[in-house]
């Protein structure tokens, strides 16, 4: 089986002529399989740290609602500040930050871009003073 000059394609090695359509159909699965698999396997990935915290912002609270902070951190902030602010997680310990107030309170009401979502939306300013109470308050547990 000889190529044609110019065409660009190169005969099949001998070893495969003898195996036929199943070698090639497997070649095909395989690389089928990466086209298919990865892109979903990334998406899959990227939700999971997007997903959490997105989920959470979906009802704003009453600015007169009282606020479990530590209930907060539990589900929603603890997807990223461990130990409920105690330990870095994805995002930065929170216990002991030398932030001022004013930046925390911007930080939760804007989030940062490919970072942190934001909360603004989601808390009242009272309750936004409740979290930073309760993260001034953070000692080693």
């Amino acid at each position: 089986m000889a190529s044609r000059p110019g065409s660009g394609h190169k005969p099949a090695p001998r070893a495969l002529i003898g195996r036929g359509v199943a070698q090639m159909e497997f070649r095909i699965v395989k690389s089928s399989f990466c086209v298919a698999v990865l892109p979903v396997a990334a998406l899959v990935v990227w939700l999971g740290y997007v997903a959490p915290a997105a989920s959470q912002q979906t009802a704003a609270a009453p600015d007169n609602a009282r606020l479990d902070v530590q209930q907060l951190f539990a589900t929603t902030c603890g997807w990223c500040h461990s130990s409920g602010g105690r330990e870095a997680g994805k995002g930065p310990q929170l216990m002991n930050t030398t932030r001022d107030d004013d930046f925390i309170r911007n930080r939760i009401k804007n989030g940062k871009t490919g970072a942190m979502p934001a909360f603004g939306e989601m808390f009242s300013d009272a309750q936004i003073d409740d979290i930073i109470k309760y993260i001034r308050a953070l000692k080693p547990s």
